[in-house]
């Protein structure tokens, strides 16, 4: 079996009055919580999007990736320590794995969101019960309809993690692109294929802007980011 990788979404919503501290107290909060993301990406995937301004409930999104559930565990562990995470809420939290699709030749990858793409959308997804319940061959030929949809789109670079039976979503998907209205075209499109129709959940949906750790701490409290560009911690 080829290794599987664990894969964390965990979105940050800061309390307002932290942006009533003062400045130097401010700083001091994003560079312990920086000091942490460097840490665990000296060896192990990490990326940081912004959610400012696309959710009204979320602030920051910090995925997190590693063939050991503990190495998630351990650096959530030191998060939480971290001087801005005592004025943060988690909201949302979304743990998987990757593995093949049933539906699908390609290989799996072992890491997720690795493309250099400006802009990442994700949401948790559930199919209905009934769907487990139809011959695989139907299942198969219901799915390979979506695949063929998605592969229209090769601008996007679509993520499917499974989550049975870790966390209370089925999966969670990721589509990462550069121009939200090829995203757009490609889930209305979607909505008209046999395979939807199965679909029991797919929200919330989250649109995120990709950068580094420290550009997305410091939209936060509006601290000047002059290029937002998907970048390294």
């Amino acid at each position: 079996m080829a290794e599987r990788t664990f894969i964390k979404f965990t979105f940050l919503k800061i309390d307002p009055a932290w942006q009533r501290r003062e400045g130097e107290q401010r700083a001091q909060d994003k560079r312990e919580m920086l000091a942490a993301c460097e840490d665990y990406g000296v060896d192990r995937p990490l990326r940081a999007y912004s959610t400012v301004g696309t959710r009204g409930d979320t602030d920051i999104l910090i995925v997190t990736q590693s063939p050991h559930l503990d190495d998630i565990h351990r650096f959530h562990v030191v998060l939480a320590q971290s001087g801005l995470a005592q004025w943060a809420s988690i909201p949302y939290s979304y743990l998987a794995m990757t593995k093949p699709s049933p539906y699908s030749d390609s290989k799996t990858r072992p890491e997720l969101m690795t493309s250099r793409r400006r802009y990442v959308f994700v949401y948790p997804m559930e199919k209905k019960r009934e769907w487990y319940r139809l011959p695989a061959e139907e299942r198969r030929r219901i799915m390979t309809g979506h695949i063929e949809t998605g592969r229209r789109y090769p601008q996007i670079t679509i993520n499917t993690a499974y989550s049975f039976g870790i966390d209370d979503q089925e999966f969670v998907v990721s589509f990462e692109c550069d121009e939200p209205g090829d995203f757009l075209d490609l889930v209305q499109e979607l909505r008209a294929s046999e395979a939807s129709a199965w679909t029991l959940r797919d929200t919330p949906i989250f649109s995120c802007v990709a950068m580094s750790v420290g550009q997305a701490l410091d939209a936060l409290d509006g601290a000047a980011t002059s290029r937002l560009e998907p970048a390294g911690i």
